[in-house]
């Protein structure tokens, strides 16, 4: 592997035109394709294998040309303090409202609140219901504008007028804010740690093309695949993330070969040869991390794993190629100002920093570290045992928001649980008295403890088949509400053999239930197959049994940990005020997925940066303790700098108005942290020093069968001296580049 990538970066250092116009030929055929390819279609959440999810597809065959997931509005109208919404001008105000959006276009219905009786029992409160025949991005801005007009009319008449409903979030791609602020600090990061513009300048440019690239593969296959806008948003997040930390890497290790007196195109080899390697091995980490978000068997998960390994392995082949390319073009530019003004490149292989000043203090009092570190993660994970899972809807939006205010006019006037509807639907085909018997089934429902009312049952034209609602006295994240439709799920095969039908339970509550049910009885399953592959893949890399397993263990406490932190903010609501989460409830069903999947992937980049540069000084020779001095000594500065990189860009998107993106933002972040500082930093040297010659034990049988991959570099050492006739030393000791 080794010896391959060292060709790999001679070749791409000595044909760096033919690279860089490689790399722009791509980028440009990808935007093209992107700007010519249709807009993604709207075809709406699905999760298949789940109850909800079979009750959709039934309304759909049964009622046709009513999409189950077509967008829909809800327009509330609040009459003035001491006022009633029946009164005259109130009541034409909404009745002139309701006209304005029947006329619109790509409308199916509008339901008017005096026919449909959707009145507060104070009389003070109405809403009409707006149902579109396109999903939510299908609708066009003439639709938006006629919802915008009808809520502005009833507004000018007096009335408080408020909207809520899919129909007005849209979805889209990412703000640009939050990529802004992460690149800014990622440059500072970078200026500080290398001391050179053009140093932090390149791994920026090249994280940037591969986004770049990236984005633009994924909007040209955004309808035929069928990829929604969160999708994107999580591939840029990540492919800019890792982007610029594995330049990074790619960048100091050249600087490192330099500096012992390398030339340019030879140290363009070494650094891709061997820091190079550990990019490829911890890329495939990550990538299996997200490919195996397959296992988890909800659709949208896996074209998000699927995309944002896509991008990962554009940041990798762009670290193997683009990267060394482009040092060929200023091979000294990257260098200290002070290396390029005096024409020398100090060695810094065995000056102390504090990167082997730290590793010395935990060297010398491992076990009071490691108990430290481990109580402290263990302390923060403590709250992820009070975990409740959900997905929060307008109801965690800013008050600022007119949906958010929509949800809660609605709660006061209607109930807690009017936001979260369970909707029946009752299967009565080949049943003689289907109306009897689904009146039946309403009547049970009804009077199940826990829901308020039952709506009209409404039959489709072949009279097999009814949908009505059934609203639960408390909200829709509310534990009760959970308990509820388990209880009407319970209640089924008693209902079926008293009625001879059969009916199932859907509607946005009993969706997040099922969803955090699959996700739950899924994370087991994920967990073992991600951790078990990547324990395999770092036995090949690292040829040690405890180093994969404390490298797993390490972070299972990093991921528990940063989940007991987000439950702490989002759910218990410590500081969420400071995130700009007006609202804390059960955390995103998706989000323990998502730590357990992008988190170890990205924990694993630092094992293998970090350890690979400890086994490379044990593999040549040096003692347990002299390794771990000198692989902190290398690359510590450099792992923290990246932590930092990753920790700004996830935590850019903390400002993402849309919840799911900031705790997805949230979280990331604090995992990169406290896996970075704390179990990288400090439990990994102590384990090792405890472990000593034993951390490196393999048995000879199987060291025997694994292949070896020399990603320490070990093959490169042994190679024959290589001529470089692309550069030369002058009588300074200066390297020049020829061309």
């Amino acid at each position: 592997m080794a010896i391959f990538l060292h060709r790999v970066g001679r070749l791409a250092f000595r044909r760096r035109w033919y690279v860089a116009l490689a790399w722009a030929a791509v980028l440009a055929f990808a935007g093209l394709s992107a700007l010519q390819a249709p807009e993604a279609s709207d075809k709406g959440f699905s999760m298949p294998g789940i109850e909800s999810q079979k009750a959709f597809d039934l309304m759909e065959q049964r009622f046709p040309g009513t999409a189950a997931d077509g967008a829909t509005a809800r327009i509330v109208f609040v009459a003035p303090s001491g006022e009633q919404i029946t009164a005259p001008g109130s009541k034409r105000a909404v009745a002139k409202s309701v006209a304005s959006l029947a006329e619109g276009p790509q409308v199916v219905s509008v339901s008017d609140p005096f026919r449909s009786k959707t009145l507060s029992r104070d009389g003070r409160t109405a809403y009409a219901t707006v149902t579109f025949e396109v999903g939510a991005k299908e609708l066009t801005d003439d639709s938006r504008n006629r919802l915008r007009e009808a809520v502005h009319g009833a507004r000018d008449a007096g009335l408080t007028v408020e909207a809520g409903g899919s129909a007005l979030n849209p979805g889209g791609g990412p703000g640009g804010a939050a990529e802004l602020i992460g690149v800014a600090v990622a440059a500072v990061v970078l200026l500080v740690t290398f001391g050179s513009l053009a140093a932090a300048g390149l791994p920026l440019l090249t994280a940037l093309i591969g986004v770049g690239v990236s984005l633009a593969g994924i909007l040209a296959l955004a309808h035929a695949l069928d990829l929604s806008a969160t999708t994107s948003i999580l591939a840029m997040m990540l492919g800019l993330a890792v982007g610029i930390d594995y330049a990074l890497f790619v960048v100091s290790r050249y600087r490192e070969e330099r500096a012992k007196g390398r030339a340019p195109q030879e140290a363009a080899g070494f650094a891709v040869g061997t820091a190079g390697s550990a990019v490829v091995f911890a890329g495939l980490t990550v990538v299996i991390a997200l490919a195996g978000l397959a296992v988890v068997g909800i659709p949208m998960l896996t074209k998000m794993g699927l995309a944002a390994a896509g991008a990962v392995t554009v940041a990798v082949l762009i670290a193997l190629t683009l990267v060394p390319a482009l040092l060929g073009f200023w091979p000294d530019a990257v260098l200290t100002r002070r290396a390029r003004r005096e024409g020398r490149i100090e060695e810094q292989g065995t000056r102390n920093n504090w990167g082997s000043r730290w590793a010395r203090f935990v060297l010398r009092r491992p076990l009071p570290v490691l108990l430290l570190g481990v109580a402290g993660l263990g302390a923060l994970a403590l709250p992820a045992m009070d975990l409740r899972l959900g997905n929060p809807g307008d109801e965690a939006k800013p008050a600022s928001t007119t949906e958010r205010r929509a949800y809660d006019a609605l709660a006061g006037a209607f109930g807690p649980g009017f936001n979260g509807p369970l909707t029946i639907v009752v299967d009565a085909r080949g049943t003689a008295g289907a109306k009897d018997a689904v009146a039946s089934v309403a009547q049970r429902i009804g009077d199940t403890e826990g829901v308020v009312s039952v709506s009209p049952a409404r039959f489709n034209a072949a009279g097999d088949t009814a949908v009505f609602q059934a609203v639960p006295s408390t909200a829709p994240t509310d534990e009760k509400t959970r308990n509820l439709v388990t209880s009407i799920r319970n209640e089924r095969p008693a209902v079926e053999s008293g009625t001879g039908v059969t009916f199932a339970v859907t509607g946005t509550s009993a969706v997040d239930i099922d969803i955090a049910e699959k996700v739950q009885s899924a994370l087991v399953p994920y967990l073992t197959v991600v951790v078990g592959l990547a324990i395999l893949l770092l036995l090949l890399v690292f040829r040690s049994l405890l180093v994969p397993l404390k490298a797993a263990l390490g972070y299972l406490l990093s991921v528990l940990a940063s989940l007991g932190v987000v439950v702490l903010v989002f759910q218990q609501g410590h500081g969420a005020g400071l995130l700009g989460a007006e609202h804390t409830g059960p955390i995103m069903s998706l989000m323990p997925i998502f730590l357990v999947g992008i988190v170890f992937g990205l924990a694993m980049d630092y094992e293998v940066f970090l350890v690979s540069r400890i086994r490379e000084a044990y593999v040549h020779g040096a003692s347990p303790h002299e390794a771990v001095t000198s692989g902190f000594r290398h690359s510590a500065r450099v792992v923290v700098a990246a932590a930092l990189i990753m920790i700004a860009v996830f935590a850019g998107f903390i400002g993402e108005d849309d919840s799911m993106i900031k705790m997805i933002g949230f979280g990331l972040a604090s995992a990169v942290l406290l896996d970075a500082v704390v179990v990288r930093m400090a439990i990994v040297p102590a384990v090792l020093a405890l472990l000593g010659h034993k951390a490196w034990w393999l048995p000879g049988r199987l060291d025997r069968l694994l292949p070896s991959v020399s990603v320490e570099g070990e093959t490169l050492g042994r190679r024959p001296a290589v001529a470089d006739p692309y550069s030369a030393r002058t009588p300074t000791g200066r390297e020049v580049s020829r061309t």
